[in-house]
């Protein structure tokens, strides 16, 4: 299976049931550089270890050919607490939403 963005996504929403989910792809061209926000109930009570090893073991075929990995990992009440934060400070939605930070030009500005 060709790695892209959308692959990646399809293999999050089937095995997580993402409330919200958000993939970037950061590479600048070669396309194996993501960034991504992952919501989902199946985080709850998770440490944040355990959640990324989760993604990690999903995309553990990918994880051989990708550069970058990002991921920021929430449960839904998690997502929306950050969400109500950054309502208040619209700086926190830039600075906190991409590890790209807009620097490769496909993140927040």
């Amino acid at each position: 299976m060709e790695i892209n963005k959308d692959n990646i996504e399809k293999k999050l929403r089937d095995e997580f049931e993402p409330t919200y989910l958000n993939i970037d792809d950061c590479s600048s061209g070669c396309g194996l550089k993501f960034d991504s926000i992952i919501v989902s109930k199946k985080f709850e009570g998770k440490q944040l270890l355990a959640r990324q090893r989760l993604v990690n073991d999903l995309l553990k075929d990918e994880m051989t050919k990708i550069h970058a990995f990002t991921q920021k990992t929430y449960t839904p009440d998690e997502w929306e607490k950050k969400q109500e934060k950054a309502a208040t400070n619209p700086e926190c939605l830039q600075k906190g939403t991409s590890a790209c930070n807009g620097i490769c030009g496909n993140g927040p500005k």
